[in-house]
């Protein structure tokens, strides 16, 4: 399989299981994924993520959460700067998703972080995903 984006790819599998109301979703690992689960967890968007070797390849678990009325925790979850369009922001741009109630993943110089992170750190970076 030739996979250009493994962010979108990422996007894309999280937001496939969410629609089919699946517990869990298992995709090949990388630091920057894991860094995206990491954040996604700690905003509370996933109840947990796991990384497991199996043989030589590294496994990436993430356990999605659904509110007690069955619904995703996670509306939208978008792709913004993409392979062929990046999008640099400075911390100032930064925007406001739902009004302060969704959130901006950056990957700025000092790693990935969430918009209000980086905005209090006055650190630009690169746009990569919006959600809420």
């Amino acid at each position: 399989m030739n996979m250009t984006d493994p962010i979108a790819d990422l996007l894309t599998h999280i937001r496939n299981a969410l629609s089919a109301r699946h517990p869990k979703v298992e995709l090949p690992s990388s630091k920057l994924k894991v860094e995206i689960a990491k954040i996604l967890k700690d905003e509370g968007y996933l109840s947990g993520y796991k990384v497991a070797e199996e043989g030589r390849k590294k496994v990436l678990r993430i356990n999605l959460k659904y509110t007690n009325a069955g619904d995703p925790a996670i509306t939208r979850l978008r792709r913004v700067s993409r392979p062929g369009r990046r999008v640099y922001l400075q911390y100032s741009r930064i925007p406001s998703v739902l009004g302060g109630m969704g959130h901006v993943i950056l990957t700025t110089p000092q790693g990935l972080m969430t918009g209000s992170r980086a905005r209090k750190a006055k650190l630009g970076g690169e746009y990569m995903v919006e959600v809420c």
